[in-house]
C-alpha cells in the first residue's frame, strides 16, 4: 500500500471566484462548518447567521453561501477597526493571521487607488457583516482541512462597469487588479464582475502557487456558487482536495534567455528586480565573453508556462534585448508549503518544504521579517531567528 502525501487543495477558478463562492466550495468539499460558525461567532460582533442552501449552476449542483447578521457596531469601517476587531477576535493563530493579511492588502489596494493614507481607509461593501463572515470563514475552513498547500488555476477577468459606493467603476475593479499583481489573469468574454476584491485578496493570501491541477490523488471535490448568470461556464468555482504523491513533485516551467552586451549595471539590477515583481520563478544574470571580445550578460528567466509570453514583453520593453528565446522543460520540486507562527514580533510567514528523504526544512519570509523589524525596531535577523525557532517547535 502507498503511504500517504501531503494534503492539498486546489481552487479552480473557472469562472471567476468571489468570497461566498469560495466559502461554499470549501465546506462542499468537506471542510467543517462547526470550525466556521466558531470562528463567525469568535469575532464578538453579534449573531452571524451563515445559511448554505443547494442550488444549480448550469449542469452543475453547487452550495450557495449567504452571510447575514446585524453588528453591534457600525457597519461601516476603517482599517485601523478592522484590525481592531480581529486581534481582539477569539481566533486561531493561522486564521487571525490570514485574516488580518487579507484586510491589510484590500486597505493597502484602496490606499492605493483613491490616493489616502491606509489608516484613514474606509471599508464599505468590504467592511460589512457578510464581507468579515466570508474571509474569517473561508480562512477558517482551509485550516479545517488540514492542507499544507494551496494551488489556484489563473483567474478569468470579466469587463463592464460595477456600481460601487463610489459610484460606477470599470471592471476589472481598480482595486481587484491592484491585488492580482504577479497573479496571471485571463480575458473573460462575460459583462459582470468575475473576481471581486475580497476574492482576490483572499487567494493572493491563501494560494502558495497558481498553475493548472498539480499531480494529486483527489480525495474531495466540492463546488461553490455565485449568483445564477448567463455565460459560456456555470458562475461557480470548485475546490478540489487531494493527496500529493511522496515522491518529488513535477511540473513544468518556460526558460527565457537572452543575450545582452550594452546595458549599465544599474540597470541589469532593475530588469531582475522587475522580473521578480511580474511573477518570475527566477531570473539570474551570469556573465560571457561576446563576439569580437565584448564583455556581456545572458539572462536567464524561470517562469510558469502562462507568463512566458508577458514575461518575455518585459524583457524587451526594459532592456537592449531584440529577441528572447523561449523553451518549456519539466523539472521536479521538493513538496513546499507555507504557515504562519507566532512571535513576540507578531505573526510571521514561513515556508516549509521536505526533502525527499522525509526531512523538513523551514525559511521564514523576508517581507514578514522586514515588515516586523521595521515596527519593531529590531535586527531583521533577531526577527528570522524567532520566526525560525518557533517553526522548528512546530515541526517537533
Amino acid at each position: 500500500m502507498r503511504s500517504s502525501g501531503a494534503r492539498l487543495l486546489h481552487f479552480d477558478c473557472f469562472s471567476g471566484a468571489a468570497g461566498n463562492m469560495l466559502l461554499g466550495a470549501l465546506l462542499d468539499a468537506g471542510a467543517d462548518a462547526r470550525a466556521v460558525r466558531a470562528a463567525h461567532a469568535g469575532l464578538g460582533i453579534g449573531p452571524i447567521r451563515m445559511r448554505v442552501t443547494r442550488v444549480e449552476r448550469g449542469a452543475l449542483d453547487a452550495s450557495y453561501v449567504a452571510i447575514a447578521g446585524r453588528a453591534r457596531d457600525a457597519t461601516e469601517r476603517t482599517w485601523k477597526s478592522v484590525r481592531a476587531l480581529l486581534q481582539r477576535a477569539r481566533l486561531g493563530a493561522n486564521v487571525r493571521a490570514r485574516s488580518l493579511e487579507v484586510f491589510e492588502r484590500m486597505a493597502s489596494a484602496e490606499s492605493k487607488i483613491h490616493g489616502v493614507p491606509i489608516e484613514r481607509i474606509h471599508f464599505h461593501e468590504v467592511g460589512a457583516v457578510d464581507a468579515l463572515g466570508d474571509v474569517v470563514g473561508v480562512c477558517a475552513a482551509v485550516e479545517s482541512l488540514g492542507v499544507s498547500r494551496v494551488t489556484c488555476s489563473p483567474l478569468p477577468l470579466g469587463r463592464g462597469k460595477v456600481a460601487t459606493a463610489h459610484g460606477a467603476i470599470p471592471l476589472p475593479a481598480p482595486a481587484t487588479v491592484e491585488l492580482l499583481r504577479g497573479i496571471p489573469t485571463h480575458p473573460y468574454d462575460v459583462e459582470w464582475e468575475t473576481v471581486t476584491p475580497t476574492g482576490a485578496a483572499l487567494l493572493a493570501v491563501l494560494v502558495d502557487e497558481f498553475g493548472p491541477l498539480p499531480t494529486l490523488r483527489p480525495t474531495a471535490q466540492g463546488f461553490g456558487a455565485g449568483d445564477d448568470r448567463k455565460g459560456p461556464m456555470p458562475n461557480a468555482l470548485r475546490a478540489v482536495v487531494g493527496e500529493a504523491e511522496p515522491e518529488l513533485a513535477r511540473d513544468e516551467v518556460a526558460v527565457l534567455e537572452t543575450h545582452l552586451d550594452d546595458m549599465t549595471p544599474e540597470h541589469l539590477a532593475f530588469l531582475v528586480e522587475r522580473l521578480h515583481d511580474a511573477g518570475a520563478l527566477d531570473a539570474s544574470l551570469a556573465p560571457l565573453l561576446m563576439k569580437k571580445g565584448r564583455p556581456g550578460q545572458a539572462l536567464r528567466v524561470l517562469a510558469r508556462p502562462s507568463d512566458a509570453e508577458r514575461l518575455a514583453r518585459l524583457v524587451l520593453a526594459d532592456s537592449s534585448a531584440l529577441g528572447v528565446r523561449v523553451s518549456r522543460v519539466p523539472r521536479f520540486v521538493l513538496r513546499r508549503g507555507a504557515s504562519s507562527v507566532d512571535t513576540k514580533y507578531g505573526p510571521i510567514k514561513v515556508k516549509h518544504a521536505r526533502g525527499p528523504d522525509g526531512s523538513h526544512s523551514v525559511k521564514p519570509e523576508y517581507e514578514a521579517c522586514a515588515r516586523a523589524a521595521r515596527k519593531h525596531g529590531v535586527s531583521i535577523a533577531t526577527v528570522t531567528r524567532a520566526a525560525q525557532r518557533g517553526a522548528e517547535d512546530e515541526l517537533r
